[in-house]
């Protein structure tokens, strides 16, 4: 893990095998894209995914959020750590939001739990999307994601699912690792599927993307839930065996 690097989670092992992306050997985070960055790895996408600006009314209308956000940019603060388990949070720029992640480890799975709270004086959208790379590889099993179709060589492609149609699903790769995603879909309802298979220059990732709100944005036609002052919004994920 990597807290200056925007609290990125480098790798991921199941069983000795490597579950996570490792990227095509750039790593520049001082660049304003995300995949001119590196795009690899495990990072939370806050406040938004799409570059865009934040939606009115409100005094943060126009506010220029910028490409995927702003979490995996700034740096993470340690507030505790175990052998099995580690607490971090990060404070926004753009806008006046906190993120605390835990990271809990077992046997069996990766359990994490989130809280989001808005530290302004105002109203805002809490919105945040999971971003964690698996490593892709053509003809893996996808499991639970309706619609899915494998991006053809050299393409990639973006899947959103009905909003609360799923709380689950499954990745199976040819070395027999195998692991399921879990999330109360009451919580975070919203699912996108991206998956690169030798775009942007040569990844091979996909990733399940479970959010607060819709269309990769603080978008008032898909909303994430409205924080009053203070008020603090939690939600979990688990990454398990299969």
């Amino acid at each position: 893990m990597n807290l200056q690097r925007g609290g990125r989670v480098t790798s991921l092992h199941l069983d000795g095998r490597e579950l996570l992306d490792q990227g095509i050997g750039i790593d520049e985070p001082s660049r304003d894209n995300f995949v001119e960055a590196g795009a690899w790895g495990w990072d939370e996408m806050v406040p938004t995914v799409d570059p865009a600006r934040y939606p009115g009314p409100g005094v943060w209308a126009g506010v220029e959020l910028p490409d995927h956000g702003e979490a995996w940019r700034l740096p993470w603060s340690l507030l505790d750590e175990t052998t099995s388990s580690a607490t971090m949070k990060c404070t926004g720029v753009a806008l006046p939001w906190q993120l605390q992640r835990r990271i809990e480890l077992d046997t069996r799975a990766v359990h994490v739990d989130y809280t989001y709270r808005n530290s302004g004086e105002h109203p805002m959208y809490a919105y945040w999307c999971s971003h964690i790379l698996f490593r892709y590889e053509p003809g893996m099993v996808v499991e639970g994601v309706a619609g899915f179709a494998p991006p053809p060589p050299g393409t990639s492609s973006k899947l959103h699912l009905p909003r609360g149609s799923t709380s689950s699903a499954g990745l199976a790769w040819s070395d027999g690792s195998a692991i399921e995603l879990a999330w109360d879909s009451t919580l975070t309802p919203y699912v996108g599927v991206w998956a690169c298979n030798g775009d942007l220059g040569g990844y091979q990732q996909i990733a399940v993307e479970t959010a607060t709100g819709g269309d990769d944005r603080p978008d008032p036609s898909a909303p994430p839930p409205v924080l009053e002052p203070g008020e603090q919004l939690r939600w979990w994920l688990e990454i398990r065996r299969a």
